[in-house]
């Protein structure tokens, strides 16, 4: 067996461990204030490195994480050092290109560097679209050299395939897939594969559950740290502690056929994924270092027989709801405190209600499109407890289409669009009784209905799908929909 662990390649210029070291336990260790000395930090991430796990990822909002992984290559001055990987997080709001670039150079200062080796985008709510004005911004500043790769977290499948039909060049997608939380060895792994994005999967272990010490044990009523706080929430909504300890049961029985320990089995299965080029385990900084065992991952591989245990295991439990990143997008949110206080105060509302001049009780919303004052419209307009939405298309900012000869991509953005103009006369897409889609193309059908599925498969509202044949402008498809706020 290999003493390192082996590498892949993220694009043709970044070659990355398959293991790579999170340093999300940063900000759970300095929560209270305590503060990492960086160069004792460094220290530490530095024999990571010299064991062959080089590759370290981290978030603008983990701590002092970056400032200790910029204290780290700074040792490296001459020959090749280490791999870092960070995110944005942007609260949402207008991207502008000023915003953006300010965003960037500061992660290219906190980690000392002139190009980022892989920036990954996070965005905490589609309905505001300034998220795709971010990642084209993000890809010019790739072109100026500030960034190497852009890569995505928390997208769903339906957002990956628009940003990429938008013409966004995206490397990577770090999203949650672990023996408890399966999503993203669906519609998103097939994505994957026909686009060649890759995933970089996060919470494979589930914070520690995944492991010997929990086969058997209570179910925890008090969970002191972040990491197993929010992964206690994956697995109460997966069926709670009884199912959790039968997959548990599978890896264990599975682990002793090998010779290897449970993490390695829950590691292993989602490294055999086609989509995945790595697990990101996490490096606590100077306590619970296991780099010797996960290198077992790699002496062993799953059989039939593994394959058919976890498989029956996963049929005694609920697949967690959704796509990937919806649980920082809609209830339940599955983070450490059950919503989002530990991100953000509030999700600012693309459009604002305006009340109607001499008619009482009813109110609409415009998005600023140049048509709506010419043709004399509004985007949305609720009368007591009804929201009619007109005919929407994929129509980002006052008259760029989106993802121009892509109907499903503009369908995805369109119903983003009725959400935003929904919500912001105090309804809900649950609200959502009837929808009508007309299309250029009938020929589009299925990736329209899909899109349409993703947005209301629990709330199944009246439809009909008709082909228009030619619609104004470039756009493949138009929706409209109708809600009753009761």
């Amino acid at each position: 067996m290999s003493t390192t662990p082996p590498r892949i390649a993220l694009t043709k210029d970044l070659s990355i461990s398959r293991i790579v070291c999170g340093l999300w336990q940063v900000a759970d260790i300095e929560k209270n204030g305590t503060v990492i000395d960086p160069g004792k930090g460094a220290d530490v991430l530095q024999a990571y490195a010299r064991d062959g796990f080089d590759t370290f990822d981290m978030a603008d909002h983990y701590g002092s994480a970056e400032l200790i992984t910029g204290r780290l290559l700074s040792r490296f001055q001459n020959g090749q050092r280490p791999v870092a990987f960070t995110k944005w997080c942007p609260e949402p709001g207008s991207m502008t290109a000023d915003v953006v670039r300010r965003g960037v150079e500061e992660r290219l200062t906190r980690l000392g560097v002139d190009k980022v080796d892989l920036l990954q985008f996070h965005w905490w709510s589609f309905e505001h679209p300034a998220w795709l004005d971010a990642l084209h911004e993000m890809q010019r500043l790739r072109e100026e050299g500030l960034i190497g790769a852009l890569g995505l977290t928390n997208f769903d499948a339906g957002h990956l395939a628009l940003a990429l039909a938008d013409g966004i060049e995206i490397a990577s997608n770090q999203v949650s897939f672990s023996l408890v939380d399966r999503r993203a060895a669906g519609a998103l792994s097939k994505l994957c594969a026909e686009s060649g994005v890759k995933l970089l999967a996060y919470g494979t272990l589930c914070g520690g559950f995944l492991s010997e010490k929990w086969l058997g044990q209570p179910e925890p009523t008090s969970i002191a740290d972040w990491s197993r706080s929010k992964y206690k929430r994956f697995i109460d909504t997966a069926g709670g502690w009884e199912g959790f300890q039968g997959i548990l049961g599978a890896a264990q029985t599975i682990a002793s056929r090998h010779g290897v320990s449970i993490s390695n089995v829950a590691s292993r299965w989602v490294l055999e994924h086609d989509a995945v080029a790595a697990t990101i385990v996490g490096a606590r900084i100077g306590e619970n270092e296991h780099r010797g065992d996960n290198l077992n991952v790699f002496s062993f591989a799953l059989d039939e027989e593994d394959h058919a245990a976890l498989n029956a295991a996963f049929a005694r439990t609920q697949p967690i709801p959704g796509d990937c990143g919806d649980e920082y997008r809609k209830p339940p949110f599955l983070t450490a405190s059950g919503d989002l206080s530990h991100h953000l105060d509030a999700i600012p509302s693309i459009y604002t209600a305006q009340p109607v001049p001499g008619r009482p009780g009813r109110s609409r919303v415009s998005s600023g499109s140049i048509w709506e004052p010419i043709a004399g419209y509004s985007r949305a307009v609720r009368v007591g407890d009804r929201i009619l939405v007109s005919g929407t298309t994929a129509t980002h900012g006052t008259n760029r289409c989106v993802a121009p000869g892509d109907a499903g991509a503009q369908a995805t953005y369109i119903l983003d669009k009725i959400a935003a103009s929904i919500s912001a006369l105090g309804g809900k897409m649950e609200d959502v009784v009837r929808t009508r889609i007309y299309l250029r193309d009938a020929s589009q059908w299925e990736p329209v209905s899909r899109a349409h599925g993703r947005a209301f498969a629990s709330v199944l509202p009246a439809n009909t799908l008709i082909e228009a044949g030619n619609l104004v402008g470039d756009y493949e498809v138009e929706i409209e929909a109708e809600a009753i706020c009761d």
